[in-house]
Parts: C-alpha cells; sequence; structure tokens
C-alpha cells in the first residue's frame, strides 16, 4: 500500500550507530543518511526538539535523499510548552525562537519534503480552557504547515472527552498521532486511531518497557517488538491508510538496532503481498 510510510524516529541514535546496523564504512553522517533513505521511506528527526534545526543541515538532508523521501521534524521543546534545552535561548522572545525554527525547516518545506512538524506536548498539559488557547496560538503561528499533535495526557483520548479532541485538532486540520506504549499505567495512552485530517494520520511505537514512566530514557525505549505484537496493528494501519493521503507510521523504541528491526518487519506485515486473500 503505497500511501503508508514506515520508518524510525531517529537515524543518528549513538546505540544504532553502534548496533552495526550500519555496513562499515558507511559511519559518518551523509553515508548514515543515504543507507536509511535507502531502505525507508519516511524518518522523523528528534534532534530538532533539543535543539534548534539549522538550514543548512536542512539543506544537506535534501541533498542526500531521493526525491520522495520525507522528513518528520519533530517541534523545539519551547514551542510545546517544555522547558528551554538550549541555555542561549532561555531568555530569548517566543516570537524569535519560532522565526529560528520556521527558517531552519524552510528548506524542506521549500523541497515539498516536510512529511509534517510533530508537536509533542507535555504530560502537564490538559484539555481545558488554557490548552485550547495553547493550541490556538500554535495554529496560528503554523499557518501552511502539516502539522502533527501527540498528547502525553491520556485524558485526551478518555471516551468523554475523544470527540471534543477529534473536532479541536480536526479544526485546525491538524493530524492526531496514535500511540502504542505499555498499558496499564496512569500515564498509559489508549491505543485509539483517531482521524482529524484527510491528509495524514501518524503512528508513533513508543515501546511496551516495564520501564515506562520511570528509570532512564534508554531503559523506558529499550523494547523489542514481537513480529505478533506488530501484526496487531496491521489491519488498523491499513484502515486509516483508506481514510488519509498518507501513514506514517515510526518506531520510537530506538535502543540499538530495535527500531529499525521493528520498522522492516512492519514492513514486511504491511507490504501488498501480506495481505490476507479474499474469499470467494
Amino acid at each position: 500500500m503505497t500511501n503508508i510510510l514506515v520508518g524510525t524516529c531517529s537515524w543518528t541514535d549513538p546505540a544504532l550507530v553502534r548496533s552495526g546496523w550500519y555496513p562499515p564504512g558507511w559511519r559518518d553522517a551523509e553515508k548514515r543518511l543515504r543507507f536509511y533513505a535507502g531502505r525507508f521511506p519516511v524518518v522523523e528527526v528528534d534532534g530538532t526538539f533539543y535543539a534548534l534545526p539549522s538550514e543548512r543541515n536542512s539543506r544537506l538532508w535534501v541533498e542526500r535523499t531521493p526525491p520522495e523521501f520525507v522528513f518528520d521534524v519533530k517541534a523545539y521543546a519551547v514551542l510545546t510548552g517544555h522547558p528551554a534545552r538550549q541555555a542561549a535561548l532561555a531568555d530569548v522572545p517566543p516570537g524569535e525562537v519560532w522565526a529560528r525554527f520556521a527558517a531552519g525547516i524552510e528548506p524542506l518545506r521549500e523541497a515539498g519534503r516536510l512529511g509534517g512538524v510533530l508537536f509533542q506536548f507535555p504530560p502537564w498539559f490538559r484539555p481545558g480552557a488554557r490548552a485550547e488557547r495553547f493550541l490556538e496560538e500554535t495554529a496560528e503561528r503554523t499557518a501552511g504547515w502539516p502539522v502533527q499533535v501527540e498528547f502525553r495526557h491520556p485524558s485526551w483520548w478518555h471516551e468523554e472527552q475523544e470527540d471534543l479532541t477529534c473536532a479541536l485538532l480536526a479544526k485546525y486540520g491538524f493530524a492526531a498521532v496514535a500511540v502504542d506504549m505499555r498499558q496499564g499505567l496512569p500515564a498509559s495512552l489508549p491505543p485509539v486511531t483517531p482521524v482529524t485530517s484527510d491528509r495524514l494520520a501518524v503512528v508513533r511505537f513508543h515501546g511496551r518497557s516495564s520501564s515506562w514512566g520511570r528509570g532512564s530514557k534508554e531503559e523506558r525505549f529499550r523494547y523489542d517488538y514481537s513480529r505478533a505484537e506488530l501484526a496487531q496493528w496491521v489491519p488498523r494501519v491499513r484502515a486509516l491508510a483508506e481514510r488519509v493521503d498518507q501513514v506514517h507510521v515510526l518506531f520510537n523504541n530506538c535502543c540499538a538496532a530495535a527500531a529499525v528491526h521493528a520498522a522492516e518487519t512492519m514492513d514486511e506485515l504491511l507490504s501488498p503481498r501480506s495481505a490476507p486473500s479474499s474469499s470467494h
């Protein structure tokens, strides 16, 4: 199904580089990206959450990947209400931070290679008037951008709130992000698959580690999906693909080569030859 793009949430993660997935001699920045882009059609740039993107890097990414390859870019921390990740920007006016972020991703947008900008809101961002104002301001700032929204507080997708959340995102044309993660924890997001934009739907796989919500970042995201676990999502992803122009399926279990191996398996499961045959 050509409108389903499968990839990972990083191609530069140090643990991935050390894992041996990249062939010997393919470990400098340019060769790594070329190798990755030869195997997947999409990647999420997660480094832009920690530091503002640069125009130079965006231009290089365009040059080093095929014309159909797309980048999903994670919004810088301050833009989603997180603390500033760069000390030098702690006192910079919000408008200037927005301007710098926009300039950094503009080469991707100009080249038609910007798949989406991911706004991952913090766990303390809950439904309510204040959050709605923040989303309205975000919509004004991002006019013309393909925006994806991932909420980290589960109440956004509780049964009594889900329809309101969908209506709010649809109002601004924001694509809702579905999440796979460990269930049964207070912070667990339900595995709902809302459609709030006819252009795009996104599914992000965070892993199902028992360390979610505690432990180090590496412990939280260290998880190897089984083929059976991924197969559970295949009909749901295919159903999304029937309702939107494009689906991005991205693996964030970035520990060693776990994410790329899961993405390879998911891509195989979603391939037309893996589709169930019709009975007559």
